[in-house]
């Protein structure tokens, strides 16, 4: 190894030992939830009817695209940093899952352009719900390194608010069975099968962070 690549891998290791490279993973991944965030916000937005459909797809596509640099940004990190705060597998597992949410997000604000449903108050709750429960990931992830004992509290709320999409879901769909079928019935069971899948997906990273400090503890 040149001179130069010993140096490099002593300031990392050095970072590594002061925290400052744990505390730069963190960030990162609080970042990406941040962008899966906004979609949440756009695709509520669009359900209440505070923007348009073609403008919110428009939108949505520049928030993708800004969860797919925070994505590449904290994998790029996660390769070059030798310590993490927790399991590196772990910590890959939940950056999938949160750009998974994300990507659901997408493809409800899309579909709800592309089916075009009469009217989508019907997806404000669950979206809210979603929102919510990103906002306890977040503090979740934030509390990792200060104070990890109080993550696991966070990390149940966040399934609390993945179990009250899955509600709604439920309840959204047997009260559209309930009335006369339609193409419109259908292109909403569409969007409530979307809105669940969002549920699923932070479901997995609230699991993926559960499972991580699980690991640390022991």
């Amino acid at each position: 190894m040149s001179g130069d690549g010993r140096a490099r891998r002593f300031v990392r290791a050095w970072d590594d030992l002061r925290g400052r490279s744990g505390r730069q993973v963190v960030g990162l991944l609080s970042a990406q939830v941040t962008v899966a965030r906004t979609g949440a916000v756009l695709a509520r937005s669009t359900a209440s009817g505070a923007i348009g459909r073609s403008a919110a797809r428009t939108r949505m596509a520049e928030v993708e695209h800004e969860g797919d640099a925070a994505r590449a940004e904290l994998v790029r990190i996660l390769r070059r940093v030798l310590a993490t705060p927790i399991d590196r597998e772990d910590l890959f597992r939940l950056s999938r899952s949160v750009d998974d949410v994300l990507d659901h997000l997408r493809d409800y604000v899309r579909e709800t352009d592309m089916f075009g449903p009469r009217e989508l108050t019907f997806a404000v709750e669950p979206l809210q719900a979603v929102i919510d429960g990103l906002d306890e990931l977040e503090n979740a992830i934030s509390r990792v390194i200060d104070d990890p004992g109080s993550v696991t509290e966070a990390v149940l709320a966040t399934r609390k608010s993945c179990s009250r999409v899955r509600q709604l879901y439920q309840t959204r769909l047997t009260d559209l069975f309930a009335g006369p079928l339609e193409m419109d019935t259908l292109r909403r069971r569409e969007l409530l099968s979307r809105l669940d899948a969002v549920g699923r997906r932070l479901g997995e990273a609230a699991d993926a962070l559960a499972d991580a400090m699980l690991k640390r503890s022991h």
